[in-house]
């Protein structure tokens, strides 16, 4: 079936000597993997390899045949061109560190127009703002809600953060209950936007163990989520 939809891409990879295997999170039927056959060496035409740098967001008429098969693009237009999200090394480390997130996590293959529009906000607000340190952790942190697995805040006073059940608590049982420094860094990104959370003023310690606390959070909530590779970068950048 023809389809008219808006996408954010998530990876492209070389495929052979001149095609490319892009995944994308469509607005209309979530993750897809398109087939594009000789765009490397295509010059001309409506589909461009430039098109296909992660995280750039677009507008695609394709043919989805929904069979969990490569679909295929016949035509593809950026919808917002960044200024700076692929040309700032801090932001295009973050670009990568994002798309791992969302290539590992967006897996089912339904319409999420929710989940959608926090992604393009998102981005959007990255690519037009200056002080970013925090953006990655607050995304994790926005990004469980859409998931299905975002902290319960009903007893945020509590000392302890249990990873495994997802709440706080004022005692410390279960095998996965943290606290510190880092529990008290997570409860500032709570009820918060992104220009707010800009301001949330985190030491290099604290910023790392935040981080790790919510990759080990995602890893036991996401099925088989494992760290990023761009995560050695980020840490060196945002450390």
């Amino acid at each position: 079936m023809l389809v008219t939809t808006k996408a954010i891409v998530l990876a492209a990879i070389k495929y052979g000597e001149a095609d490319l295997i892009v995944s994308c999170f469509t607005q209309r039927d979530g993750p897809k993997s398109y087939l594009l056959r000789n765009i490397l060496k295509s010059k001309k035409g409506k589909v461009r390899a430039s098109y296909f740098q992660p995280l750039t967001q677009l507008e695609l008429v394709a043919n989805h045949k929904n069979k969990g098969t490569l679909e295929s693009i016949r035509e593809a237009k950026v919808t917002f061109p960044y200024q700076t999200l692929h040309t700032d090394i801090v932001k295009s480390s973050l670009v990568m560190f994002h798309s791992e997130v969302l290539k590992a996590t967006l897996r089912e293959e339904e319409p999420n127009e929710q989940l959608f529009s926090f992604l393009e906000r998102s981005f959007k607000w990255l690519d037009g703002n200056t002080h970013v340190g925090n953006f990655h952790i607050h995304f994790l942190l926005k990004l469980s809600n859409y998931l299905g697995f975002h902290p319960d805040t009903s007893d945020i006073e509590g000392q302890y953060f249990n990873l495994q059940e997802g709440v706080f608590q004022q005692r410390a049982y279960g095998l996965y209950c943290e606290e510190g420094p880092e529990i008290v860094a997570l409860k500032s990104f709570f009820g918060i936007e992104f220009d707010a959370s800009s301001q949330i003023k985190l030491t290099k310690n604290s910023r790392t163990l935040l981080l790790n606390l919510l990759l080990r959070y995602y890893q036991l909530h996401a099925y088989d989520f494992k760290n990023p590779r761009s995560l050695l970068v980020l840490n060196q950048l945002f450390t």
